[in-house]
């Protein structure tokens, strides 16, 4: 398996293009993905039961397996708490794009993200299609750069790989997320194309335990938003015979290669979290089942004290075994360790007399490892978090003004 360039575009047959339609005074809104053929589609959508209306729209189309074609996106705004016009805005964006294609309208689904409770500009959207369908190619660096909102650069991971059967496929995806992130699909667009041959439940299936994996174990702010979605089509381009079954091998090698690009897209999103300074690995081991490992590295990802503390680069470890404590999962502090990178801190739940100068090096990184035993089995999960830094709390204080 190799990691290679090109994003989503990477990916045979399929072609994306992203234009400014005025949403946003200057910077690129609207995107398009397009598949060369019809083809299978999932989605995994946020928990947040307060859904937008494109979201509404795009679940509505995946609902009877119809295959897709196209994915009309906007960003600046999330079309969310818009009534019915919000849904009629949703809808039209996908019949538009459907007439100018010449493909039915179940088969293009729709994604928009930005600031909640303002009606779309359908004016400027509906003048942006034509030229973003006519600007369609195989880069997708204007795709990446269309779909953004706060975040600071864009997001692409592709890989090839070789089936057992010695036939090369590739996956390939882009996201946005920077801000309003926390896990359960939460504040991102993820769309991610293959060109492996694959049923729709074994398609299903990947996507979930990919998604649980990466996008489902990140947190920037504690917050999960009410439009977001990770979409992965398969155009069957490969020319494999038909993944069906879990348990085929072909699956498992797609499986690994789904992981590698999710994890890479949601790595790319914490990195590039609204004002933000380090990214921090938190990893907990030696817990009776994976949900408690979740739940507790988790608690430790989403705490405020924590998250400061690492800003000022503050060996507190107190604020980790504190969240650690009001996780909600029974543990015995008396038997937790905790390290910074391979700094033992902590040993039996007491600190210990460690190397400052050398932690402070470690502090100072910008990607940090904080790993906490628990001692209590085998279960481990590492979860992405970060710091919190002034310049996040102004870019959110001033988000819509």
């Amino acid at each position: 398996m190799n990691e290679i360039t090109g994003g989503i575009t990477s990916v045979n047959g399929v072609l994306t293009s992203g234009i400014n339609c005025g949403i946003k005074p200057e910077k690129k809104d609207l995107a398009l993905i397009y598949s060369k053929t019809p083809a299978t589609a999932v989605a995994v959508v946020t928990t947040n039961q307060l859904k937008g209306a494109s979201l509404i729209v795009t679940q509505q189309h995946l609902k009877n397996s119809f295959p897709i074609q196209a994915i009309i996106i906007n960003s600046g705004n999330a079309n969310t708490c818009t009534g019915t016009q919000g849904l009629e805005d949703a809808t039209s964006m996908t019949r538009i794009t459907a007439d100018q294609l010449g493909i039915p309208i179940d088969s293009v689904l729709v994604a928009s993200t930005g600031v909640i409770g303002k009606p779309l500009p359908m004016n400027k959207i509906e003048k942006g299609i034509p030229p973003l369908i006519k600007s369609l190619g195989a880069e997708s660096a204007d795709a990446a750069e269309a779909i953004l909102t706060t975040d600071t650069k864009t997001k692409e991971s592709a890989v090839e790989f070789v089936l057992s059967n010695g036939i090369k496929a590739r996956i390939g995806g882009m996201a946005k997320g920077a801000g309003m992130i926390c896990p359960d699909v939460a504040t991102m667009l993820s769309f991610i194309a293959t060109d492996v041959a694959i049923t729709q439940p074994s398609l299903k299936a990947a996507l979930l335990t990919a998604s649980n994996n990466s996008f489902n174990l990140m947190t920037i702010d504690g917050d999960t938003s009410p439009c977001d979605m990770v979409v992965l089509f398969a155009n069957g381009f490969a020319g494999n015979e038909k993944i069906v079954k879990s348990t085929d091998e072909d699956f498992k090698i797609f499986q690994q290669a789904l992981n590698l690009v999710c994890l890479n897209l949601a790595t790319k999103m914490v990195k590039d979290g609204e004002g933000i300074t380090k990214l921090l690995k938190i990893k907990v081991v030696g817990a009776k089942t994976s949900a408690a490992a979740r739940q507790v590295a988790m608690a430790i990802a989403k705490s405020q004290l924590v998250k400061c503390a690492f800003y000022g680069e503050d060996p507190n470890w107190g604020r980790i075994i504190n969240a650690c404590g009001y996780s909600g999962v029974a543990i015995n502090p008396e038997k937790i360790d905790i390290y910074f990178d391979r700094e033992l801190i902590v040993k039996n739940g007491v600190g210990i007399n460690f190397d400052l100068a050398s932690v402070k090096n470690i502090l100072a990184n910008e990607e940090i490892l904080i790993t906490i035993d628990l001692k209590q089995g085998r279960q481990q999960i590492t979860v992405l978090g970060c710091d919190l830094s002034e310049e996040n709390v102004s870019l959110n204080a001033h988000y819509t003004t």
